[in-house]
């Protein structure tokens, strides 16, 4: 293994209370060859004085204030000032693993440039872990398993944000935090797979996922489903979209609603699709409900976008497509 330098950037507001844990396990790393570029983005209680203390003892640390306000322009803060050839993040409430860095540097050392290393996560709280963020958690680690991150993209943000590490020159093909879209971890990912970063699959967990209630991802307008939703439908009508085809929207509820509307305000026509007789053969928005099974939703082999997010009817509806020959994240794409 060579002596590149790992650029680690670190945005941080008001985590005073979990820092020190946070930078024990960065000074514990068995690779010495990093920077840590901690952006201190307006924090309120001591944070800023606890890591110039750090600091004062480990020269490879550098201390910044945010140029503007909130996380991506902190991460473009701690970007511009790094000098690595390699490029990772952390967030200053999270635990690295030993021998995180070592192990990611060497996965992508073998396979070169134009990957992106990953690690499996592990969430982590006092008060216990909720049923959807385990479902989570499970979901991405069996992604960064097989390495097939993208292949599931529209469904969630499909590579973890804190465990990550790319050549510095890959990162900047991919436009690095130069966008203001939220949420930004999920805004990068879909720039990765863009740029054809292939991800490297990986058996070990080299972070822990900090849980809390007051944590920015819980709190922050930011991070809401519909910026999920304007995020995916953004990507999807730049890369997936075949305009030679009819569009399916599948579901009605809350994520279907949020959709259609999204899809509407891009001029893209759609027909809706659903189960409930109750919605059935009325409009929604204009936009008139029928059955799934009416034969004319079939005659021109649609797209689909399905919104469902019950999993016994995601497996009946795959089912159902799969059985007409087509071929998920090409004909149809799950958006939850």
């Amino acid at each position: 293994m060579t002596n590149e330098k790992v650029s680690i950037l670190m945005p941080f507001r008001n985590t005073e209370a979990y820092l020190r844990e946070c930078l024990d396990s960065i000074l514990q790393q068995d690779y010495p060859f990093w920077e840590l570029i901690a952006v201190d983005d307006h924090s309120k209680d001591s944070s800023y004085v606890l890591i110039s203390e750090y600091q004062k003892s480990d020269p490879r640390i550098k201390l910044l204030k945010n140029n503007g306000r909130g996380i991506i322009m902190a991460l473009r803060t701690a970007f511009q000032a790094s000098s690595g050839s390699l490029v990772t993040r952390m967030d200053s409430d999270d635990i690295m693993v030993p021998g995180k860095l070592s192990v990611m540097l060497g996965a992508l050392q073998k396979s070169g440039r134009g990957h992106v290393s990953l690690g499996l996560v592990r969430y982590f709280s006092a008060k216990g872990i909720s049923e959807g963020y385990k479902m989570y958690e499970n979901w991405l680690n069996r992604l960064t398993r097989e390495g097939s991150n993208f292949k599931e993209r529209y469904k969630e943000c499909v590579i973890p944000s804190p465990c990550w590490m790319v050549y510095k020159d890959d990162l900047l093909k991919c436009g690095a935090f130069d966008t203001n879209r939220y949420p930004e971890d999920y805004d990068l990912a879909f720039r990765m797979y863009e740029a054809g970063l292939k991800c490297l699959p990986s058996e070990n967990v080299l972070h822990l996922w900090r849980d809390y209630s007051t944590r920015t991802s819980r709190t922050s307008p930011d991070y809401a489903n519909n910026t999920f939703l304007e995020l995916k439908i953004h990507y999807f009508l730049r890369h997936d979209l075949d305009n030679m085809r009819p569009l399916l929207l599948w579901g009605a509820g809350n994520k279907g609603k949020t959709v259609a509307k999204l899809l509407l305000e891009n001029d893209t026509k759609f027909h809706w699709v659903c189960d409930n007789p109750k919605k059935t053969g009325k409009k929604i928005y204009g936009q008139p409900l029928r059955p799934y099974k009416d034969k004319m939703n079939w005659s021109d082999t649609p797209q689909s976008i399905i919104t469902v997010a019950n999993s016994t009817a995601q497996k009946q509806i795959r089912s159902y497509l799969d059985a007409r020959s087509l071929t998920e994240m090409t004909d149809y794409f799950f958006f939850c």
